[in-house]
């Protein structure tokens, strides 16, 4: 739009126009043209509204049971991704959530396949987990800690598993149990227990 006459609207738009940053102008653009998507497309956003809600009450159901199964043995709390999560932050509250990682990071050593990886990722946990005063030092005895230093030398997929089965050992003795016995988790199996018993009065 273009107009000469003094005093025109359409001139006078145009000046107020150009004093904004052109980077406001294109942010201006961009939010219209994502209102316009939005406005033009209300069937498809119903359409995923209800298969949300569908999911996420499977998902409930699911987790329901996932719940009540950690209970059942250390594997099946160290199998869920949901019960490590849960068993990380119990352990947070005691202190020890080292014990944790370093066996999470042996399971993530043992899927390295190259050498070259293989030796550098060994050398960190060590530093990190292992050696004695090291930042987050693990709870394992003298033998152990010297049999894990030799087998560096020579690093393989294994040269953590006396070390990491110690500690786990330590965990599901020690740490598991209180974590069964914790304010936290008995929540979470009185919310599960009560999910099943709603589900079971509705069918």
């Amino acid at each position: 739009m273009s107009c000469w006459l003094p005093g025109c609207p359409a001139l006078s738009m145009c000046r107020g126009l150009a004093a904004f940053p052109s980077t406001c102008l294109e942010r201006a653009k961009d939010l219209k043209s994502r209102l316009g998507i939005l406005l033009h497309k209300p069937e498809e956003g119903h359409r995923i509204g209800t298969s949300s809600k569908l999911q996420l009450g499977s998902r409930r159901r699911d987790s329901s049971r996932e719940v009540l199964e950690w209970r059942e043995s250390f594997d099946q709390l160290l199998k869920s991704k949901n019960g490590v999560t849960a068993f990380h932050t119990f352990l947070k509250t005691e202190f020890s959530e080292e014990n944790l990682d370093f066996w999470l990071a042996c399971e993530d050593f043992k899927k390295t396949r190259s050498k070259t990886k293989l030796a550098s990722k060994a050398n960190r946990i060590f530093e990190e987990f292992v050696q004695s005063e090291a930042p987050r030092e693990v709870n394992i005895d003298h033998e152990t800690r010297e049999i894990t230093r030799k087998n560096l030398s020579g690093a393989t997929s294994a040269c953590f598993n006396e070390a990491q089965a110690k500690t786990r050992t330590l965990m599901e003795k020690d740490s598991y149990p209180r974590f069964l016995k914790s304010a936290s988790y008995q929540d979470m199996t009185k919310q599960a227990t009560s999910r099943g018993i709603s589900k079971r009065s509705h069918t």
